[in-house]
């Protein structure tokens, strides 16, 4: 199935999180509980809410984007070309970006929304934060609703499982098996928030999540069983 889609129709994707507040005592008193709560599982004694906080960016209502990276692929003369940008600034800007994107070049049955752990993470991330900010999420993203042949989304995480629903596998590790140059070669997840908030680099950032997305489109190619992207081929825009 893989093999009959244009690679033209996809929009690859990644998005970059860090926790809405600097610091813990930035929240108010009812954050401050609900967090808490939010993370007493994960916690358990090992840490207090304050200390957890520095994570808080993986959770929609405790964190915030601070930019979303796509990119897609273009033909022309028989030349492959991937085309890379990163919408950033306030977060309800990146939002409602990304949303017309979507609405006036992503809407058609035929085009798909392809990212890495996308459906566990990415994409409910982006909707949750669209629904806070009061940005209509656009048809193509939301998936309320829609029976599962409906939605219109890739996971090149889930399309490695091969059925096998346990199987976590991280795009570091799949792109080091199938021979992809790492996209992690600066920073981790973990570190975003520092780098975010303690070194205020964000174009530091933005380079780390192009070099995602760059890698999620490596990994279709190969499950396509075609020739990954030159360094050439590759445009920043």
């Amino acid at each position: 199935m893989l093999d009959l889609i244009q690679l033209e129709n996809i929009l690859f994707l990644d998005i970059e999180t860090v926790p809405e507040f600097e610091n813990y005592e930035s929240l108010d008193e009812d954050y401050k509980e609900l967090f808490t709560q939010k993370t007493a599982y994960q916690r358990k004694d090992d840490f207090t809410a304050e200390e957890f906080y520095e994570r808080a960016g993986i959770w929609a209502e405790f964190g915030k984007i601070i930019c979303i990276s796509v990119g897609y692929f273009t033909f022309k003369k028989g030349q492959k070309q991937f085309r890379v940008t990163t919408f950033h600034g306030d977060e309800d800007k990146i939002l409602k970006d990304f949303a017309n994107l979507i609405n006036n070049h992503y809407s058609l049955p035929v085009h798909l929304l392809c990212g890495h752990n996308a459906k566990e993470f990415d994409f409910p991330y982006i909707i949750r934060r669209m629904f806070i900010h009061g940005v209509k999420v656009p048809n193509k993203l939301n998936i309320m609703g829609k029976k599962p042949w409906e939605v219109t989304h890739l996971d090149t995480m889930e399309l490695w499982k091969f059925g096998d629903f346990k199987h976590f596998t991280s795009l570091k590790l799949l792109t080091k098996v199938l021979g992809i140059p790492s996209p992690k070669d600066d920073i981790e997840g973990s570190e975003v928030a520092k780098v975010y908030y303690i070194d205020k680099d964000l174009d530091r950032i933005i380079t780390y999540c192009e070099k995602d997305v760059v890698a999620v489109a490596q990994v279709i190619l190969r499950l396509r069983g075609e020739k990954l992207l030159q360094e050439d081929e590759i445009l920043k825009i």
